[in-house]
C-alpha cells in the first residue's frame, strides 16, 4: 500500500466516524428524509455486495466465475466501501486464511495480545480496527494475490483508489440532488449515503473480523476459533456466517442451512441464473456432514482436485 492509500485509509475510518456522529447529534429528524434514505440503501448495497460478493468470494476464493467485465465491475464496486485497494484487501483476507487465529494472521484477536480480560479486549479491539494501524496492507500483493497483480486492468483500478474513495461521496451527493431536486438534497445525501453509510459498512465488516472470531456458534471441526453471528447476516450480507466459511473456504455459500440468511448467495444465484456466473462451487450435505464436531472421519483420503478447504489461489 503506498503512503497516499494508507493516508486515505485512515482518514476513512476517522472522518465518517466525526461526520456520523456530528449528523446524528444536529441533523437527525430534520435533515433526514426519503431521499437519503433512499440514497443510503442504494450504496450500502452496492458497495456491500461489491465486498462480500466481489472482493471475497469471487477474487479471494474464486468460489465462481464470471466474465472480466463483472470481474472489473465488482472489484469497483468493492472499493466504493473506502475498505482499501482491491489487490491489498484480497492478499490481506488470503494471508489470514492462510494463517487464521495462528501468528501470521493480520486481524486475530487471539494471537499476541496477553491472557485474562485485558487480552481479550486488546484482542478485540486489535482485530477491529487497531490491526488497520499495524498489520493492515502489508500481506506481499506477489505473494498472496499474483493472478490479480498480474492482471493489468485490475491494477489500473487498484491505483486509482484514492479517486474512488472521491467517487464514494460524489454519487450519493449527485443521487440525493437529482432524487430531491434540492441543493440540500445533495448535502444530506453525502451525509447519509456517504459518510455514515462507510461508517457502518466498515463497522459491519470489521466486526466479522472480531465477534466472529470471539462470539457465536460453531458446529465444524477446524482449528481456528472462527464463529457463526446471526444477527449480522443481514447488514453484513451472509459474511458473519463465518464458521462455516472457515470450514468450507471455496463456497459460494456461507449460509449452509435454510434459514441461514445469506443475501450474497442469493446474488450469486442470480447470476447464475443470468449466465454471469458459473462454476458456482457448492459443499454437499455430505460434505459437511464429514466435518461435523464429532462426526467419524473417512479413512479414504480425498484426491487433491477435490479439496474445497484451501483458498483457491497458492500462495508461492
Amino acid at each position: 500500500m503506498t503512503r497516499l492509500e494508507r493516508r486515505v485509509n485512515m482518514a476513512a475510518v476517522f472522518i465518517p466516524f466525526i461526520v456520523t456522529a456530528v449528523a446524528i447529534a444536529v441533523l437527525w429528524g430534520d435533515w433526514i428524509g426519503w431521499s437519503d434514505v433512499v440514497v443510503f440503501g442504494i450504496m450500502y448495497v452496492l458497495s456491500g455486495l461489491g465486498v462480500t460478493v466481489g472482493f471475497h468470494r469471487m477474487l479471494t476464493h474464486r468460489a465462481f466465475q464470471t466474465h472480466n467485465f463483472t470481474r472489473y465491475f465488482f472489484a469497483y464496486l468493492g472499493m466504493l466501501s473506502v475498505q482499501g485497494p482491491v489487490i491489498d484487501w484480497v492478499a490481506d483476507h488470503r494471508k489470514h486464511h492462510a494463517h487464521t487465529d495462528v501468528e501470521g494472521d493480520p486481524h486475530s484477536p487471539h494471537v499476541g495480545h496477553g491472557d485474562g480480560l485485558s487480552g481479550a479486549l486488546k484482542g478485540l479491539w486489535h482485530s477491529h480496527v487497531g490491526w488497520l494501524w499495524e498489520t493492515h496492507g502489508e500481506a506481499s500483493a506477489r505473494k498472496y494475490a499474483k493472478d490479480l497483480v498480474e492482471d493489468r486492468t485490475m491494477r489500473i483500478l487498484n491505483r486509482k483508489f484514492p479517486l474512488i474513495v472521491v467517487g464514494s461521496l460524489l454519487i450519493p451527493t449527485i443521487l440525493g440532488g437529482l432524487l430531491s431536486w434540492s441543493l440540500k438534497g445533495a448535502f444530506t445525501g453525502l451525509i447519509w449515503g456517504g459518510f455514515v453509510r462507510i461508517f457502518l459498512q466498515h463497522h459491519v465488516t470489521w466486526s466479522v473480523n472480531s465477534v466472529c472470531h470471539f462470539f457465536g456458534r460453531r458446529r465444524f471441526d477446524i482449528e481456528d476459533k472462527s464463529t457463526n453471528v446471526f444477527w449480522l447476516a443481514i447488514p453484513s450480507f451472509g459474511e458473519s456466517w463465518h464458521h462455516n466459511h472457515h470450514a468450507f473456504p471455496r463456497s459460494a455459500a456461507h449460509g449452509l442451512k435454510w434459514w441461514e440468511i445469506d443475501p450474497s448467495q442469493m446474488v450469486i444465484n442470480l447470476m447464475k441464473r443470468l449466465g454471469l456466473a458459473w462454476d458456482v462451487v457448492t459443499i454437499t450435505p455430505e460434505r459437511q456432514a464429514q466435518k461435523l464436531i464429532g462426526a467419524e472421519k473417512p479413512v479414504k483420503k480425498k484426491k487433491p482436485a477435490e479439496s474445497d478447504e484451501k483458498v483457491a489461489e497458492p500462495v508461492a
